[in-house]
């Protein structure tokens, strides 16, 4: 997308479009999608910070814990928004910080929904998540309870992945850019 294709208004300083959602919604995927179809960068929170870490994040949790996680991942957002001028995949958790919802407001934010069936078999039962160790499906139905209203409170538009490919989802999210 050329900045003339871009909406009336729309500054020029900011991503294209910021996804948010549970794990298991399928952000970092539909970003690759939606990043090759505008033909702009794409970037993901969660690899920024373990970028800056040199860890992964399931390690960071073990060793520095949930709290300087998500410091690290609200700066980690502050920066993004700040810089990037593509498409942004946030990690699950990034938008439970009042900071980073504040942040959001203005920008283009697609919440990708997922049921608790759909993202439980896309994580896995031995998930390398941090908040999903131990009974997957019982944390993830809390994470989701928990949250849903959250993600619903930052987002221009939601789209329910339940069912669907990547490519399905990306194409719902073009259409509503456009």
């Amino acid at each position: 997308m050329s900045p003339e294709d871009r909406p009336e208004g729309r500054p020029e300083d900011r991503p294209l479009v910021v996804l948010v959602g549970p794990p298991g919604a399928g952000k970092s995927t539909v970003a690759a999608l939606l990043s090759d179809a505008l033909g702009v960068p794409s970037r993901d929170t969660d690899a920024d910070v373990e970028a800056l870490t040199g860890t992964t994040i399931a390690d960071l949790f073990v060793t520095e814990g949930e709290e300087r996680f998500r410091l690290l991942e609200a700066q980690a957002v502050r920066d993004a928004l700040a810089e990037h001028r593509g498409v942004l995949a946030l990690g699950g958790g990034a938008v439970v910080r009042e900071e980073t919802r504040a942040a959001l407001d203005g920008h283009v934010v697609v919440f990708l929904d997922v049921g608790l069936a759909d993202a439980a078999a896309r994580v896995g039962l031995g998930s390398s998540r941090p908040l999903l160790l131990g009974n997957v499906r019982s944390q993830m139905k809390t994470l989701l309870d928990a949250r849903r209203p959250v993600y619903e409170s930052v987002a221009t538009h939601v789209v329910l992945t339940d069912g669907r490919t990547p490519d399905d989802v990306a194409e719902e999210i073009l259409s509503l850019l456009a």
